[in-house]
């Protein structure tokens, strides 16, 4: 009897365990299939600086000349340089003194940056079979001598062409990795020259970049394969605010010839004289070695002492080509005179793009 009222005790202490316990298992189930609460984030303590007060962090590279997305302007921009009569550069002047006249009107100059900014400019070096034996080399051996009056904060990139045109290092500030693609370049695979093509491709890619830029062209002047014609690239410079500096590598054939260098050259020569004049560069032809160093300091020198003028024309935009005159006065008003070697006074010289060309007139204005 006894035994039978354990056993009647421990069955009930046994159910009244699984009701208490059945509850608890539902609330676990509940809790891992059901949606969740957020979970509160604590704040990550506060890191030490990298640095300590005073010291500068790693510095970064600055980054790479900037595509302007911005539509829309009538505004135009023309570098200036200014000289006197031995070469020499002025510097220092200020928006009073510089004058512009647009088709003979005057324009009121709105934007005005002084000399001395940094350069964005694009080394585009004929490297044809043709030519290769005369001045192929030495038209590499040249770039690498510009490199050296170039600054650290100056940006610069390298195209080749023969038949092809070649991008071989893009901007950069490291002045080795230019010099390195220089050193690698073999014997050319083509002996074609599409100095043309080579022009307007380099153009149109600088279309939208701000600030300064520049294109440096080391080659003889020959076009021999390309697809656009004379006029067609002398009209697309007529629209362009890069400033173009030619050397030309073949003078050497005009010396040593026996005949001289013919016809065909002196339309090579003329071609980049041409580009330079119209963009407001200088085409250089140096005869020997020892004048390129002279030659390409003073590119990089014009280079950086640009003057930029901005103007928001008067003239009527009737999308033609317009020729322009930028002139230097005094604080008086008078043309600016400069003293020369022999102690006499002449007039500062300005060295600009000719003209540009107009908007079209929007239909219905």
């Amino acid at each position: 009897m006894q035994s039978k009222s354990l056993s009647a005790i421990a069955g009930m202490a046994i159910l009244v365990a699984l009701l208490v316990a059945a509850p608890a298992s539902r609330n676990t189930y509940a809790r891992q299939e059901g949606p969740q609460p957020p979970v509160q984030q604590q704040p990550e303590p506060a890191k030490p600086p990298s640095t300590a007060p005073g010291e500068q962090g790693p510095q970064k590279q600055p980054p790479p000349p900037q595509v302007s997305i911005s539509v829309q302007s009538n505004l135009v921009n023309v570098d200036a340089v200014v000289t006197d009569q031995d070469g020499n550069l002025v510097t220092g002047l200020k928006r009073e003194n510089f004058r512009i006249l647009d088709e003979g009107q005057p324009q009121q100059v709105t934007n005005f940056s002084p000399s001395d900014a940094p350069i964005t400019l694009v080394i585009l070096l004929e490297y044809s079979g043709t030519y290769y034996g005369y001045f192929g080399s030495k038209g590499a051996y040249w770039a690498d001598i510009f490199l050296n009056d170039l600054k650290p904060q100056d940006w610069v990139a390298l195209k080749t062409f023969d038949l092809q045109i070649h991008l071989k290092e893009d901007f950069t500030q490291d002045k080795r990795a230019i010099d390195q693609a220089l050193r690698t370049l073999g014997f050319p695979t083509f002996h074609e020259a599409v100095l043309f093509d080579a022009v307007m491709e380099t153009i149109d890619q600088l279309r939208d970049i701000k600030g300064k830029k520049s294109i440096l062209i080391l080659a003889t002047g020959y076009d021999t394969f390309s697809k656009h014609n004379l006029d067609q690239i002398l009209n697309r410079l007529k629209e362009t605010d890069v400033t173009i500096f030619s050397v030309g590598t073949a003078e050497e054939i005009d010396l040593y010839s026996r005949s001289g260098a013919g016809i065909n050259y002196l339309q090579a020569k003329n071609q980049l004289t041409s580009f330079s004049r119209l963009t407001g560069g200088y085409a250089f032809f140096p005869r020997f070695d020892g004048e390129t160093p002279e030659i390409f300091n003073t590119v990089a020198q014009y280079l950086r002492s640009q003057y930029t003028l901005g103007f928001f024309p008067t003239t009527a935009q009737d999308g033609r080509y317009h020729k322009l005159t930028v002139e230097v006065v005094d604080d008086q008003g008078n043309p600016l005179q400069l003293t020369n070697k022999k102690g006499k006074m002449k007039k500062a010289v300005v060295t600009a793009r000719e003209g540009y060309v107009a908007p079209r007139p929007v239909p219905g204005y």
